[in-house]
């Protein structure tokens, strides 16, 4: 059996705000054009999009290839006929995503759903982005509903915690992993812990701190990137 002979992929858990969410995805759909290398973000809002993408290739006959962010993301491709490239192969010539929180000055959380590193690293890449979110998603500072997530060499988890607490007087917390013992491991093989966001300290200046601490490999702060936002 070819991979995009199996059932059409679904979505795990019910996707909240999904009318609203469907219309982004349609808006990001129209933007494809014949040739184009796209990053294909993770998330239900990117899930929503991407699906409306594979509508619009099958029935204009477009040619695109596309980048995963994650391997969740990437079997999806596959089975709906999507072709899969990689940063090694093709620069995006553009991308799309969602977030957990943006702020009015486009800085983004992202990484509840764990794919942060490799969704940074696409988002990098590109040469332009786009950010899907509903109305849910704006907040006057970020931190105000979700926790800052750090991907974190393991065997440096206690070493991270006593670093970021003399820098900022907070102690991140693994993220406890469901259906499993211990904690959320990304495809990179990190661990996932989780930082309150008090406020207290401006963003770049917060991007710089966590970005300086020994054993962090990356985080879901994106800031200083330009994007276009589609809600």
């Amino acid at each position: 059996m070819q991979w995009d002979q199996l059932d059409a992929p679904t979505w795990p858990e019910p996707i909240t705000n999904q009318a609203a969410k469907q219309v982004v995805a349609e808006q990001l759909a129209a933007k494809a054009n014949d040739g184009d290398v796209i990053g294909i973000g993770s998330g239900s809002t990117s899930y929503l999009a991407l699906l409306a993408l594979q509508e619009r290739v099958a029935a204009e006959g477009l040619r695109v290839r596309c980048v995963p962010t994650s391997l969740e993301i990437e079997s999806y491709l596959s089975q709906i006929g999507l072709e899969v490239t990689s940063l090694v192969a093709a620069r995006p010539d553009w991308c799309f995503d969602g977030a957990d929180e943006i702020d009015p000055e486009h800085n983004l959380i992202k990484g509840r759903g764990g794919a942060f590193v490799r969704e940074k690293l696409v988002f990098a890449a590109a040469r332009w982005r786009y950010i899907l979110v509903d109305e849910s998603k704006f907040v006057g500072r970020l931190g105000e509903k979700f926790k800052l997530p750090l991907a974190v060499i393991p065997e440096a988890a206690n070493l991270v915690r006593s670093q970021i607490f003399d820098l900022l007087g907070e102690l991140p917390q693994v993220r406890p992993a469901g259906g499993k013992d211990g904690g959320v491991i990304t495809e990179q093989g990190d661990l996932v812990m989780d930082l309150a966001v008090t406020g207290s300290v401006p963003i770049a200046e917060l991007n710089s701190m966590l970005n300086s601490v020994v054993g962090v490999v990356g985080t879901g702060l994106f800031t200083g990137f330009e994007f276009e936002v589609i809600s």
